[in-house]
């Protein structure tokens, strides 16, 4: 499951920083998470970067966009071949 950024945000930047796959954008007034690139820190973290950096914890998750851990992987797996 994507995560979403909800109207509790602050736009203080520390989620966008810490993001492994650049999915967080600034947005008006408050960030945004791009659902296709995020993948919750899968393979990468234990659990979400953006989520453990937020002062004011308005990073949920988007109950609109589930996706298994499988899901999650396959999708970390194609966003670094993007990269290279």
């Amino acid at each position: 499951m994507a995560l979403l950024i909800n109207d509790e945000c602050i736009a203080c930047d520390a989620c966008r920083e810490e993001c492994p796959t650049t999915a967080i954008e600034e947005g008006d007034p408050i960030y945004y998470i791009d659902p296709d690139r995020c993948i919750e820190c899968v393979n990468v973290y234990d659990e979400p970067a953006c989520i453990s950096v937020c002062p004011v914890d308005c990073i949920v998750p988007d109950k609109d966009n589930v996706e298994s851990i499988a899901e999650l992987q396959f999708k970390s797996k194609n966003l670094e071949k993007e990269e290279e």
